[in-house]
């Protein structure tokens, strides 16, 4: 299996892997930990949407209308960007229409990967397991960052996914110098991934917005052993 880490969405045009690959999208704090979170409270799908144009459409269709930008749930939305809010709430059976600010434009960015999954540390020995399973196929790893930029949790979570597949029986190959990074990262942090992710800028933004509580969620691991995939046939995350 070959693997590269892509470390913003907008680097992923410029991957090595052009094409049969699946794709994890990543957004540790806090898209992909929500998504995680909102299969395990009984969601039945979740539709990512890059802009928030399309929300009241599917908000006339039925669909519960979940949306953040720079952190902040929006105005009308009933459900914001917080995995915490979502354990909290009876999903059973709702489909969610599911815009943020960072972790919906990267799964709309790898759509189009021969397999779509969603990542974060509160799925990640489900999600390694299930990518073991599919051993034969090349893995890109892309993380969301913030706006464009890197961060060090979703870079961070990537070390500890393909450290996972490293100490598997598949053969790995690690194709880029970020993946490396990232194990490396991983190494450091792996005793204490909460403190070492103190530092990072998003952890701080999102503490200035009193969300600790999702901060401190986001770095459990395996709180949700769930595994969202992209269905291209209804543009939905669905779970394996």
């Amino acid at each position: 299996m070959r693997i590269e880490l892509i470390l913003s969405p907008v680097l992923y045009d410029g991957r090595v892997m052009q094409s049969h690959h699946a794709t994890v999208a990543v957004d540790v704090l806090r898209a992909t930990s929500s998504i995680c979170a909102a299969f395990m409270s009984g969601a039945e799908s979740v539709v990512p949407l890059d802009s928030l144009e399309p929300l009241q459409e599917y908000l006339k269709k039925g669909y519960t209308v979940a949306a953040e930008r720079n952190g902040k749930k929006l105005p009308g939305a009933e459900c914001g960007n917080s995995p915490t809010e979502y354990m909290s709430m009876n999903l059973a059976g709702k489909h969610l229409a599911y815009s943020t600010t960072n972790g919906t434009v990267s799964i709309i960015k790898a759509r189009n990967s021969d397999r779509l999954y969603v990542g974060a540390f509160a799925n990640l020995t489900a999600l390694a397991e299930k990518i073991m399973s599919n051993s034969l196929q090349d893995l890109v790893i892309l993380c969301s960052g913030w706006k464009g930029d890197p961060s060090i949790e979703d870079t961070l979570f990537a070390g500890a996914l393909i450290d996972r597949l490293q100490h598997s029986d598949i053969e790995t190959l690690l194709i880029n110098d970020a993946a490396m990074m990232a194990v490396d990262l991983w190494h450091s942090a792996r005793g204490d991934v909460y403190g070492y992710c103190s530092k990072a800028t998003h952890v701080h933004r999102l503490r200035n917005l009193d969300y600790e509580r999702d901060i401190r969620w986001a770095f459990q691991l395996d709180s949700c052993p769930v595994v969202p995939v992209y269905d291209v046939n209804t543009n939905s995350l669905v779970l394996c």
